[in-house]
């Protein structure tokens, strides 16, 4: 019952994320600006422009009451009706909860923005759902992967992101908080046994190939690391990041989960194999849960291949309809965009490759099942 407690106090860590949202509300920049939640009132007014291409863009003037900050509880009034096009342009209505931004412009005026919705609340209803069915589902072992996903968590926002950005070495500290992760996860997911020992060694081994080849990647293909979105806002508020070592940092921690699934797998079908029949040489252990990681290497592939393609779907979406710069399948390779998701995949792919026989040897050979 003990134990069961001290699992339950530690999902709370699962949000260790709502601290950062909190941060949103009353964010002040020298008393000038303020990000602060509201809902809306009235819409007062509502214009409707037809484009060329069949698309419609709406915009409307809103009546607003503050939810937060200076602003809780006093009504004002968004302009959203001007010349601007914005093309994410949302239709609102009475009762929605928006995130605003209030400044002064160079005449002293007030002006608000609409940052954007209010949905933190959905998300929270989203994170509890798959709370209880993991546990429903997984019992205590669905606990204990809720603590590993905090723990991992907690390792990604309190010591790699603040060292990152404070200019430490990306790729050191992904490293550490890497093996961090993997020794930690395991351990208390599968237990302190011998199989736990063999996972994290096989996962460590996998990792230096996956490091290796991205570093090597990256460096050859000339890769900036500052191709996404993202990255631009980092850009200006940020001297000191290496986006280079950024990028393969967030390569080998993207490789790390689903090395951690297969290697798993493997150690688990080795064990299986080795309890069926003791008298199995290596070889024969080796080759029988080979073939068993050959079949989830192909599915896994594919699924890491998927994962990467969705993040360019927007630039093969233009290599389709032929606008330029992307008229050419040659054109579309040399975007930096899509040549980092390339180099993720492949690298990512033959980091599971390689992990695929080095996991089922080691089990195969050093794995001990007790009579």
């Amino acid at each position: 019952m003990k134990k069961i407690k001290i699992i339950l106090i530690s999902i709370i860590f699962l949000l260790p994320f709502s601290g950062f949202a909190q941060s949103l509300e009353g964010t002040r920049d020298a008393n000038i600006s303020e990000v602060f939640k509201a809902k809306i009132v009235e819409v007062l007014e509502e214009k409707v422009i037809s484009l060329e291409n069949g698309g419609k863009i709406i915009q409307q003037n809103l009546k607003l009451r503050g939810l937060s900050g200076k602003w809780e509880d006093k009504e004002f009034e968004y302009k959203g009706i001007n010349d601007i096009q914005a093309i994410n342009s949302q239709q609102y209505k009475a009762g929605d909860k928006l995130i605003i931004n209030y400044s002064l412009d160079s005449q002293e005026e007030e002006m608000f923005l609409i940052v954007d919705k209010e949905r933190t609340n959905s998300l929270y209803w989203l994170v509890i759902l798959f709370i209880v069915l993991i546990i429903i589902v997984g019992g205590f072992k669905g606990l204990k992967s809720l603590i590993s996903l905090a723990v991992t968590m907690m390792v990604i926002l309190w010591f790699i992101v603040p060292r990152i950005f404070q200019g430490a070495n990306p790729i050191l500290i992904s490293i550490i908080g890497g093996a961090v992760i993997v020794f930690l996860v395991i351990y208390l997911t599968e237990g302190r046994n011998q199989k736990s020992y063999l996972t994290v060694i096989s996962i460590y081994l996998s990792l230096i190939i996956t490091g290796f080849l991205s570093w090597f990647f990256i460096k050859i293909a000339a890769l900036s690391g500052t191709a996404s979105e993202e990255i631009m806002f980092l850009v200006d508020s940020s001297k000191v990041v290496d986006f280079r070592g950024l990028l393969l940092a967030g390569i080998i921690l993207g490789a790390i989960g689903v090395l951690d699934d297969l290697v798993i797998s493997q150690l688990a079908t080795v064990e299986e194999i080795k309890r069926a029949d003791h008298n199995l040489t290596v070889k024969e252990v080796y080759k029988r849960a080979k073939r068993v990681g050959v079949s989830h290497l192909a599915s896994m592939t594919n699924t890491l291949f998927l994962a990467y393609v969705g993040v360019a779907l927007p630039l093969l979406l233009l290599f389709y309809i032929k606008q330029p710069p992307f008229m050419t399948i040659g054109q579309v390779l040399n975007s930096e965009i899509i040549a980092t998701e390339i180099v993720r995949t492949l690298v990512g792919s033959i980091g599971l490759i390689s992990a695929m026989p080095i996991s089922t040897w080691i089990a195969a050979k050093y794995l001990k099942i007790k009579s």
